[in-house]
């Protein structure tokens, strides 16, 4: 790692991004205290991180990409198992809550071998939620499941962090990243190159927002009107409309709308879209291929 520094506050869902080999991994172990870092500290709760003090480290969950869990044991057995290790107290109505929070209530007393991969997956989640942790770490967590699956682990995430539970997410996927997390960072050869909301990653690579207006009649007023506007980066004419970007369009469009209305045009329809994550990743971290 390159000097990497990052928080994650209570209640918020940070999302870390990286192409193969950008050191995810290596940053995940070190603040889980699997790994110990060659310098620097990590925190949690104001409490250093290490290999050797358990302590701080009963404040993270952690959930590996690999599925972590007994297939020769039911839902419950898992749960109850992990929740020894951690020496949980009222360990039974735990296990209860956990299994309504994964969904598996109605299949907990089934063995995980019999379980879809997004069933084990959403077990797996569980094991990591059972001692209350004020950090869950969530290491690709939809890999290889099906699109229920996936929705009811997102959904799951949403919820946890709703809870004020500080949740850090990596994933390849940037649909992900732009539906659950409030900040992102995106990491690179050990260094952060970029961190802040979708918005103000975007911002920072020139990526606007297009707006574009669908009118019927002649276009010139309108355009003229539209181009004359405060936030309106450019506008063009083209077929049965007007084209415009814009650092926000969704604090411009009423007023786009008036003035094409006040030049006499007629409002065919409206689309606003957004640049995505995806472009900024690509313009960081390149377009080769890694392995």
């Amino acid at each position: 790692m390159r000097d990497l520094s990052l928080h994650v506050d209570a209640g918020e869902t940070y999302g870390l991004l990286g192409p193969n080999g950008a050191g995810k991994s290596t940053a995940i172990s070190m603040i889980t205290g699997l790994l110990a870092a060659d310098a620097g500290r990590v925190e949690v709760l104001g409490r250093q991180i290490s290999t050797t003090a358990s302590g701080p480290r009963r404040e993270i969950g952690l959930v590996p990409q690999e599925v972590a869990v007994y297939p020769d044991l039911t839902a419950r057995e898992n749960l109850r198992f992990f929740g020894r290790l951690y020496e949980i107290d009222d360990l039974d109505p735990r296990v209860d809550e956990v299994l309504d929070v994964i969904g598996l209530r109605d299949r907990a007393d089934d063995r995980s071998s019999h379980y879809s991969g997004g069933m084990n997956r959403r077990l797996n989640i569980g094991i990591g939620l059972l001692h209350r942790p004020r950090l869950l770490v969530l290491d690709e967590p939809t890999v290889g499941v099906d699109p229920q699956s996936r929705n009811a682990i997102l959904d799951s995430v949403e919820q946890l962090s709703s809870e004020g539970i500080a949740v850090l997410y990596t994933t390849h996927y940037m649909e992900e990243a732009e539906r659950l997390c409030d900040r992102i960072g995106i990491l690179d050869e050990g260094s952060l190159r970029a961190e802040g909301t979708r918005r103000e990653l975007t911002l920072s690579i020139g990526e606007l927002d297009t707006l574009r207006v669908g009118l019927a009649g002649p276009l010139d007023a309108p355009l003229a009107a539209v181009r004359a506007l405060d936030g309106v980066d450019s506008a063009t004419a083209s077929e049965g409309g007007i084209d415009l970007l814009a650092e926000d369009a969704g604090s411009v469009v009423a007023r786009v709308l008036d003035a094409c209305t006040a030049a006499g045009a007629s409002i065919t329809g409206v689309e606003i879209t957004q640049p995505d994550l995806e472009a900024v990743f690509l313009d960081l971290t390149g377009k080769s291929l890694r392995d």
